[in-house]
């Protein structure tokens, strides 16, 4: 894996490039041990709904180091098939974002923390 965990300016732990990335490069795969049903996904306390993520209509409750891939409305990868996707070139050490409203669990809602120049302020 070319990614470190450490402390984030945009919010708590991010995702960091330990090496620089190309633009279409695999940058995370993710890990889809935990698959909730819909009534498992509700029953999740607020606090650890940020790391659910809703893809082709199953709730997946991501793991490390992808639980701590922060959002950000300028961001730098792209969700692809269980995996992200740099969508321009990474250098090392950037921390590593994605949008969260493309695949947001439905009916929720979030103060944006990006601090781009773009943000939303709500995803």
């Amino acid at each position: 894996m070319s990614v470190i965990v450490k402390d984030s300016k945009i919010q708590g732990k991010g995702v960091f490039a330990d090496r620089d990335l190309k633009k279409g490069e695999i940058v995370l795969k993710w890990d889809t041990s935990i698959i909730l049903t819909e009534k498992e996904a509700k029953k999740i306390p607020k606090r650890y709904k940020k790391y659910l993520v809703f893809f082709n209509g199953k709730y997946i409750f991501a793991q490390s180091p992808e639980k701590y891939l922060n959002h950000s409305c300028e961001p730098n990868t792209k969700e692809g098939k269980l995996c992200d996707i740099a969508i321009r070139d990474i250098k090392k050490g950037e921390e590593i974002t994605t949008d969260y409203s493309i695949d947001a669990i439905p009916h929720i809602k979030m103060k944006c923390a990006c601090k781009s120049k773009k943000c939303k302020k709500i995803i």
